[in-house]
């Protein structure tokens, strides 16, 4: 019996040892990133509606406008510079590119830290955020107000989704590996159509999953494309040098590009979504599965 007590003794030691260390290494990261959010932004958007300031990073295509406009949403890891080049790489395409920052200057690579960003940050502060970047947007003389897209990766694609439900003013939205919506009387708001692009060895979203969410848009009449790659992890769309080599990161962006030629740059005005109170509560076993694959899963090996 005694043994038993040492033993259970060790583990609670233990575990509260790595949970001090955990809350320790966060707070450490904070203290260490001071300055980090200033060299991937080069904008500060005013906060509209007494919201405060947002952090961006933007980037024009050359030419003239008015241009065509992707808001882009970083990964749970906040804004880099891998969001950076994405940025730059899809303004060679003629896109006016604004990558905000949705954690209010917190970025990271430490992954115990990137889940407490997401933890903390609730859907209703990013979309309050994000509604700061459109009416800037609208108030740009080069930006074409009736094509205005969303594009996200990660837990970014999970905000596209969700603040593609917020405005219906968006006309497309382009959700990479982001935890998806079900719900057909939900997505049936959506405003314009979408692109979904997975991975298929992503164990933090389930491959019935994106099936699922391919069923509900065509049960709710939403116009979209959704593409599961083979044997790809989460994450697998990682930078423009991954890019530009080819692979399967290559023929995700390819498919990118094509829709949104199709539905961004040549949008029609109409939009038919309507605006939802979206708020579904924390997943926890998903952004539990997010961690481990980052950290020990197939996404592992993209740091």
């Amino acid at each position: 019996m005694k043994i038993v007590k040492r033993i259970v003794l060790v583990l609670v030691v233990v575990i509260v040892a790595m949970l001090l260390f955990l809350v320790g290494s966060v707070g450490l990261d904070y203290a260490l990133g001071s300055g980090r959010i200033e060299k991937v932004s080069n904008t500060v958007i005013p906060g509209s509606g007494g919201g405060p300031q947002v952090m961006a990073f933007v980037v024009r295509p050359q030419g003239e406008g008015p241009f065509p406009v992707v808001i882009m949403i970083h990964e749970f890891f906040g804004m880099n510079e891998s969001i950076v080049g994405k940025a730059q790489g899809l303004a060679e395409e003629g896109y006016m590119v604004v990558a905000a920052d949705t954690f209010r200057g917190s970025t990271t690579a430490w992954i115990p830290r990137a889940i407490y960003q997401v933890i903390t940050t609730k859907p209703e502060q990013v979309n309050k955020d994000l509604d700061s970047v459109y009416a800037w947007l609208e108030t740009q003389p080069d930006v074409d107000t009736t094509r205005i897209g969303i594009v996200g990766f990660c837990y970014g694609g999970r905000t596209a989704l969700t603040y593609s439900l917020h405005n219906n003013l968006l006309a497309a939205s382009v959700v990479f590996y982001g935890s998806p919506e079900t719900n057909p009387e939900v997505l049936k708001n959506l405003p314009g159509p979408l692109l979904g692009i997975f991975g298929g060895a992503d164990q933090s979203i389930a491959v019935a999953d994106v099936n699922s969410f391919d069923a509900a848009l065509s049960e709710a009449g939403i116009q979209h494309e959704i593409s599961i790659y083979p044997d790809q992890p989460h994450a697998f769309v990682k930078d423009m040098a991954g890019i530009r080599a080819g692979g399967a990161q290559g023929e995700a962006w390819a498919q990118m590009l094509k829709f949104l030629e199709s539905n961004l740059k040549n949008a029609g005005t109409s939009r038919t979504g309507q605006a939802v109170a979206y708020a579904p509560g924390f997943d926890w076993n998903y952004y539990l599965m997010l961690a481990y694959e980052h950290a020990f899963g197939s996404a592992s090996h993209m740091h």
